[in-house]
């Protein structure tokens, strides 16, 4: 049953692999350049796994100490997680104690596969939810660790490397622009973005532009169902 469940999940995770040991590497040199040893990439990609949320710490650790703003952003940051958990809440109802490793390890990628792949009748669905989570969280885990061991035994010109999480944000953006007929809560986004970076300044904007954002759709919930700006 157990294995019948991995051949069917795995490959549902190969295209995951490629883009999680690319950003897992990049993160874990990162980490590495900026100052801190293999350990803590390999560590917060076990216990974290949160992409965009574990890049963002490394500023957080190199900043001066602020508990209650770190707290925030990681709220904000990851909050989109709460609609996820709540789409899988009958899934993974009667899971034992695979459901609280499913919750824990849920992120974007696992999300979109455990959601809407097309599970053969005879597959377990709760070891094939299992398995996704489990492959798509050990491959950031081993690219970042990686990264992190490369990153101290190669010397290089990492120039620029801490742009990748930027990249990476605009290439999501890109796509959701792509997919959207309708622009209005891009527009949001990046007014809010404008509005707050001239009134709080570079090293303060990002916290109240994630409210700011969430406030606008907060507001305006209905009006962008019926005009088709969220889906």
């Amino acid at each position: 049953m157990k294995l019948k469940a991995f051949k069917a999940a795995f490959p549902y995770t190969i295209p995951i692999f490629a883009g999680f040991w690319f950003l897992g590497l990049a993160y874990g040199i990162y980490m590495n350049v900026s100052g801190f040893s293999f350990l803590y990439p390999m560590l917060m990609s076990l216990t974290i796994f949160g992409g965009s949320l574990e890049f963002i710490a490394v500023s957080m650790l190199l900043a001066p100490f602020a508990p209650v703003q770190t707290l925030i952003m990681a709220l904000v940051i990851q909050a989109r997680h709460l609609f996820y958990g709540i789409s899988m809440l009958d899934r993974f109802r009667g899971m034992g104690w695979k459901k609280f490793y499913l919750i824990f390890g849920m992120c974007d990628e696992t999300f979109s596969i455990n959601y809407t792949a097309d599970i053969p009748p005879d597959v377990d669905k709760g070891w094939f939810y299992f398995f996704v989570t489990l492959l798509n969280h050990l491959y950031w885990f081993s690219g970042a660790t990686i990264g992190g061991l490369v990153g101290s035994l190669l010397h290089f010109d990492t120039t620029g490397l801490d742009f990748v999480m930027t990249a990476m944000f605009v290439v999501i953006f890109m796509e959701q622009w792509m997919k959207e007929q309708q622009h209005t809560t891009a527009w949001l986004g990046l007014g809010s973005a404008l509005l707050c970076r001239l009134c709080f300044g570079a090293d303060q904007f990002m916290i109240p532009t994630m409210l700011c954002i969430l406030a606008g759709l907060t507001l305006f919930k209905n009006p962008l169902e019926r005009s088709g700006g969220l889906k």
